[in-house]
């Protein structure tokens, strides 16, 4: 397990140049439209409500995309992201648009170390990040460690229930094929393509990843010396989780075609540090 650092960041490393030039993620439109805030931002805005002047990191941030969405809505906000050239991109996306924002790269496990204990009022973090690290007490640790007493944590995040499943070959059936709690050894994926269209062939296909269950994410938190304000379970996630078995609605969010009700798809959790 000591490698799983390198051998995901040879994923993520790759991947970052297709994303960027994918219209998934929307960069063509953060640069035409000073107003445009992403989709998985925007889901979320009644949540996270008036965030103005308050200083924010979104960990994990990858290309930082949705860093910028929160800076538009008015937070001042750094981002952190292992990936040398994830963060080489954000910041030059950044710039270009005339965002203030400082990205960082380092371990999301550094970042109290790299950006300063008890400095923010919000940490982000958003679709498809926690499933990158192997302790989440750990990380809860590193959340607390970051905020002002008093500061939130904002996540939206696929669910663990989602992560558990696989596609079956029998109809519209789901298989529970992976752990949901949290376990020692990761699971290992040697797959090829990454989630958004393109056509670049990609040659570091190894990634190690974990499922940590809903009630292991709150315990850790409270354990941290936080405390949960709000937890919503959606049926939706912003992309096609399960190919063939989804539709998309108008807002770019993706339900089970057949019977949505059956998937918690997604959650957004929030929760507060005690003074």
């Amino acid at each position: 397990m000591d490698d799983y650092r390198e051998v995901n960041r040879a994923s993520w490393d790759e991947r970052v140049a297709a994303h960027a030039a994918s219209p998934d993620y929307m960069l063509a439109q953060y640069e035409q439209d000073p107003g445009f805030i992403g989709n998985v931002v925007k889901f979320d805005q009644p949540r996270l409500g008036d965030i103005s002047g308050l200083r924010g990191v979104h960990l994990q941030c990858h290309i930082g995309t949705d860093t910028v969405s929160l800076a538009r809505l008015g937070a001042m906000m750094s981002g952190l992201d292992f990936s040398g050239p994830a963060i080489a991109q954000a910041q030059e996306f950044a710039d270009r648009l005339g965002h203030e924002i400082d990205f960082h790269e380092a371990d999301v496990y550094d970042a109290v170390e790299v950006l300063g204990a008890a400095s923010y009022d919000l940490v982000f973090t958003g679709i498809g990040a926690l499933c990158w690290i192997p302790d989440i007490e750990r990380w809860a640790q590193t959340v607390a460690g970051l905020l002002k007493p008093g500061g939130r944590l904002f996540i939206r995040e696929g669910h663990p229930m989602m992560w558990a499943l696989e596609g079956s070959d029998h109809g519209d059936l789901l298989a529970l094929a992976y752990p949901y709690f949290e376990t020692k050894e990761p699971t290992i994926f040697d797959e090829g393509g990454t989630y958004v269209e393109t056509e670049v062939e990609f040659t570091h296909n190894l990634t190690h990843s974990w499922n940590h269950g809903l009630g292991e994410i709150v315990t850790a938190l409270f354990d941290a010396g936080m405390d949960l304000t709000s937890l919503t379970e959606h049926d939706s996630a912003p992309w096609q989780n399960f190919p063939g078995r989804m539709t998309e609605d108008e807002h770019g969010e993706w339900r089970l075609t057949d019977h949505p009700e059956r998937l918690a798809a997604t959650y957004t959790l929030q929760a507060v540090k005690r003074p």
